[in-house]
């Protein structure tokens, strides 16, 4: 009996396909953020003495941080012109950058020396020294959007419900040293009106970060104490992570206390390669 198949098949192997066909390739990451020594160029050292206190100050800080915990904070209002310029200048702008509802509104920047923030709004003007700003921590579950409990579930939510109570839960149930608790969405069934009506029910907090690096990760707080929307994108900004987290501040977020002891060495450097 003769077989109803041809081998090879045919329209398969080379030349069967049509020249103008160019394959087409998944985009490499690129575009990572990486820490690059930089010591602005100064013709007067004595014209920046100022910014180089402040420098100093700051590199003590990192010090005491690094090995003692808590918080410093120091003030930026009293330097102007060369002096200011010279410190923005070296302190640069980072990785992550933080946008605080309330009142004062406040803008964080972290600089180029991990644990150093920026902090600027009507009446503040300074540098904190941490591992996050207190006040990103303080403002946090604070209602920008109200959480809404009760809100009406709609056609086509099937596990939000359950996901919900879980989050609710661990919220409850958090206290300070509490190991992170991560519901990862990326792993879990679920449908547009699933994260739809989570959002609706958590609500939005008065805190939002961005932390760039590989790509960009997005932190939300949500109207809920303790409960924050973590969602990582590549850098072709497709979402590759999305997670809800119960913590007082995702860790992606947070200079740990060997960022900060490596900061004081470098910002001791610049000083030094200035005087």
């Amino acid at each position: 009996m003769e077989s109803p198949f041809t081998l090879p098949p045919s329209g398969f192997g080379p030349g069967t396909q049509a020249d103008d066909d160019a394959l087409e390739y998944i985009a490499l990451p690129s575009g990572m953020r990486t820490y690059t020594a930089h010591t602005p160029e100064v013709d007067d050292p004595a014209s920046v003495a100022p910014a180089l206190a402040v420098l100093a100050q700051i590199a003590h800080a990192c010090d005491t941080v690094a090995q003692g915990g808590g918080r410093a904070q120091v003030a930026l209002e009293g330097l102007s012109g060369i002096a200011r310029k010279f410190l923005a200048d070296t302190l640069g702008q980072g990785e992550v950058s933080m946008k605080l509802r309330g009142v004062p509104a406040i803008a964080v920047q972290e600089s180029v020396f991990a644990g150093v923030w920026v902090l600027k709004g009507a009446g503040v003007d300074m540098a904190e020294i941490g591992p996050v700003p207190e006040q990103a921590v303080l403002r946090a579950n604070r209602p920008h959007r109200a959480a809404a409990p009760d809100a009406p579930r709609a056609a086509g939510v099937v596990n939000a419900p359950a996901l919900l109570e879980e989050l609710s839960d661990k919220a409850r149930a958090w206290a300070p040293g509490t190991q992170v608790h991560v519901v990862n969405l990326t792993l879990l069934p679920h449908t547009p009106e699933d994260l739809d009506h989570m959002a609706t029910v958590l609500g939005e907090g008065a805190v939002t970060i961005l932390s760039r690096g590989y790509g960009n990760c997005r932190i939300t707080a949500a109207a809920v104490p303790h409960v924050w929307r973590v969602q990582f994108f590549n850098s072709s900004d497709t979402l590759i992570l999305d997670t809800w987290e119960v913590t007082d501040m995702p860790e992606v977020a947070l200079a740990a206390p060997e960022d900060l002891a490596d900061s004081a060495d470098r910002i001791r450097d610049v000083i030094e390669a200035i005087r």
